[in-house]
């Protein structure tokens, strides 16, 4: 087989080694810390483990001792912010976020957490890269995809009970859109911040509401 037939190998794109003593675990931080910033500062693109070892004061070995290539930092970092965006879903959802009795409840409701959530995301340096990544880059959407899917999971059990008449196909299509469409919002107001990002979050909490609003008719 010629090397123009071969498949390109994908890149590994698991982190070698999870540190366990406080030595290890601060390189480790070290390494996402510099990988972050630099997002920032040049993008997906030019992001190399030279830049990156040169950011934290390392070696490329110390470097290559947690992380295989700069792909391997980029989903954990993908991971890591999915997780915190997932978990502040969770939590809203526990602590009744969609036990409203009127529109103007849930709305309030839907905007709190999507405030919450780009909130979370405007925190996390290099955010509008690593979205980017996870949406573009193939072997980073399977990040994505995951935490929508374990959202959705909580939210169609949450929204079942409350919508008891409601097609399950129905429902599980609404909860799919409404997070594909809360995520695109959140990376607009990171986008575009000159672009009124409160009204932006507010509009959006709005059409939510009346989204959902067919399933009390029903």
């Amino acid at each position: 087989m010629t090397p123009a037939n071969k498949k390109r190998r994908a890149p590994d794109m698991q982190a070698k080694t999870i540190p366990l003593q406080d030595r290890s675990r601060q390189t480790y931080e070290s390494i996402l810390a510099a990988a972050a910033a630099l997002l920032e500062e040049v993008g997906v693109e030019r992001l190399s483990t030279n830049l990156i070892c040169k950011r934290a004061h390392l070696t490329p070995p110390a470097l290559y001792r947690y992380f295989p290539n700069k792909y391997a930092l980029l989903r954990e970092l993908g991971s890591r912010l999915m997780q915190a965006q997932d978990d502040a879903v969770f939590a809203w959802i526990d602590s009744g976020g969609l036990d409203t009795s009127t529109p103007e409840e849930a709305f309030r409701s839907n905007l709190a957490i999507q405030t919450r959530v780009t909130d979370i995301t405007r925190a996390q340096p290099g955010a509008l890269w690593i979205l980017r990544a996870l949406r573009a880059v193939p072997t980073l959407r399977a990040v994505r995809v995951e935490s929508r899917g374990r959202v959705a999971d909580r939210l169609l059990a949450a929204l079942s009970l409350r919508y008891p008449n409601a097609a399950e196909a129905e429902l599980r299509r609404t909860v799919r859109l409404n997070l594909e469409l809360a995520i695109a919002v959140t990376e607009l107001v990171l986008e575009e911040p000159d672009q009124e990002p409160d009204e932006i979050s507010a509009d959006f909490s709005r059409l939510i509401v009346g989204y959902y609003a067919r399933f009390s008719d029903a």
